[in-house]
């Protein structure tokens, strides 16, 4: 089985592959680490900001990776913001019927009544070296742009706007 988790920034997508993971015991693998290691490695010259253009970059390696672990029957937790919500017409059924996929999102209300909070909790499985860029607006556009582009691709997101612990329960 593959979960492939995705989502705009401080949604919670790392801390739900973590808890999977102790969870089920499945590996995961955070699209952030392959990011910075490509970048970091000199093998692109695109940027951390670059976020459309990775996309493009990733998804290609991402995707094969997934199908890999299916053909080899192994379980997988896939995170990060860098899948195109057009991600199912990359796949056959062969393929589709293995993956769970998972869209995290924050309604507006939920971030106005708890900026404080998410930001709060911005580092709790990983250290954000520079998070000034998280304002409550760019977060409200973030989200936005994830829920409207993954609902045009007929995706199902997971809406935080209640408790937060609870939707994750029930993605």
């Amino acid at each position: 089985m593959i979960v492939l988790i995705t989502g705009a920034s401080h949604t919670g997508k790392t801390v739900l592959a973590q808890r999977m993971l102790e969870a089920c015991g499945w590996p995961y693998l955070s699209i952030d680490h392959l990011k910075m290691g490509l970048i970091r490695s000199g093998n692109t010259d695109l940027t951390p900001e670059d976020d459309d253009a990775l996309t493009s970059y990733l998804w290609p390696i991402v995707r094969e990776m997934i199908k890999t672990a299916i053909e080899n029957r192994q379980n997988l937790i896939v995170e990060g913001c860098y899948i195109p919500p057009t991600w199912r017409q990359d796949f056959g059924d062969q393929y589709l019927q293995h993956i769970r996929f998972v869209c995290l999102a924050m309604a507006d209300e939920y971030i106005d009544s708890c900026f404080d909070q998410i930001v709060g909790h911005a580092s709790d499985i990983e250290a954000r070296l520079d998070d000034t860029g998280c304002t409550l607006d760019s977060l409200k556009e973030d989200n936005r742009r994830y829920i409207d582009a993954f609902e045009r691709s007929g995706e199902r997101i997971t809406l935080i706007g209640g408790d937060f612990e609870d939707s994750l329960e029930s993605p």
